[in-house]
């Protein structure tokens, strides 16, 4: 990893700010960062001899003088997100003021590939401060000593497989996959304003975010929503199986129920879940019928969330849960069973994942910055 300058206090403290709001004038630092304006524009002279600052045009004044307005400099560096997903990888590189500047998509199967491209995209003489992994696994908390790797084998062999593209002396983060989309969510999606919300993913898998005081709560050992671990079924003579409800939910199961309830006069069976959507979405009968149960099953779920959270919010999200289809038969079955609780559609979409993780990885990087060896000032 590329070497970082000693910084003073006031110096993080400003670059900080300065990457938070993009660009900013001395006055307008000062103010966000709580300093006096002698101690920020030495704090500025010090980022910019450091190539950590720059000056990047005026602006007009409440006095008629025109004011500095200064960005990130060139050696603040990068920061970069791989979300290793269950059929697309998909790859952003972002400045550590959050500007994108990179980013690549490509199969599962190419997911060397689709990091090496965002990579040779990124500015060669600009450091990568940090890289966070998206995986539809547990990620435990970092302990010294343990190698960075998924709790499980579901996701560990893919990410293997990619680390050998990361470069080398760069911290990497895991993080689960539905954690990072409930970043995006708590930043740029539904949940903008709400500090405190479940974002409950259903599609291949199901998964739970659960975002507390704007924080995601990840457990003590880096499992909370881990849905699929909920015992299932719970019923007299029948003995609840390893991840069997995630199987009962997920998409292959509705299309495998879709295929047992299809008749030949209702046309073509559907093949994928946005077909049957679709068909849905036309009023074929056989393809509501299987959604609307889709949406109580659902439902269910989501009553099991409230529960033991009682979030006030929740955020459906996946390549079925976020379908409109199915809003509501969530709500009419989670009032049914459950108290009052507001249930929205994703509006972040498939991109997610790799938004909330670059948005974690860029925070990251800010951090490797800022704490590099500080001094006194």
């Amino acid at each position: 990893m590329a070497n970082t300058p000693r910084l003073t206090e006031s110096a993080s403290a400003v670059f900080a700010v300065l990457a938070q709001a993009g660009t900013a004038t001395r006055p307008q630092l000062a103010s966000l960062a709580g300093l006096s304006k002698p101690t920020v524009s030495s704090a500025v002279a010090e980022l910019e001899g450091a190539r950590l600052a720059a000056h990047s045009g005026t602006a007009s004044g409440g006095t008629g003088r025109n004011a500095a307005v200064y960005r990130i400099g060139p050696a603040a560096g990068t920061a970069l997100a791989v979300d290793l997903g269950p059929a697309l990888t998909r790859v952003r590189g972002c400045g550590l003021d959050g500007t994108l500047l990179a980013e690549a998509t490509g199969s599962r199967a190419d997911a060397v590939d689709v990091v090496r491209e965002a990579l040779a995209v990124l500015a060669a003489d600009a450091p990568l401060r940090s890289i966070v992994v998206a995986v539809g696994d547990v990620t435990p908390p970092a302990r010294e000593g343990d190698g960075t790797r998924p709790a499980t084998d579901k996701a560990g062999p893919l990410f293997d497989a990619v680390a050998v593209a990361l470069p080398p002396g760069v911290p990497v983060h895991l993080e689960n996959n539905v954690n990072c989309a409930a970043l995006a969510e708590l930043h740029e999606g539904a949940a903008r304003g709400r500090d405190t919300f479940g974002y409950l993913r259903v599609g291949v898998g199901i998964g739970l975010g659960v975002v507390i005081g704007g924080q995601v709560l990840r457990g003590a050992n880096g499992a909370a929503g881990e849905l699929a671990r909920l015992p299932y079924p719970w019923d007299d003579g029948l003995e609840p199986r390893h991840e069997a409800l995630e199987e009962y939910i997920g998409a292959r199961s509705l299309l495998r129920r879709a295929a047992e309830a299809w008749r030949d006069g209702d046309g073509p069976c559907p093949r994928t879940a946005e077909r049957l959507f679709a068909l849905a979405g036309e009023g074929r009968p056989a393809a509501r019928a299987i959604v609307d149960r889709h949406a109580v099953d659902v439902g269910r779920l989501a009553a099991a969330v409230t529960a033991v959270l009682d979030p006030g919010l929740l955020v459906l999200g996946g390549s079925t849960g976020a379908d409109p289809q199915v809003l509501p038969g969530v709500r009419a079955e989670l009032a049914r069973l459950s108290w009052p609780t507001e249930v929205i559609s994703s509006t972040v979409g498939d991109l997610g994942t790799v938004v909330g993780a670059a948005r974690l990885a860029v925070a990251r990087g800010v951090r490797t910055v800022t704490e590099a060896a500080r001094t006194k000032d």
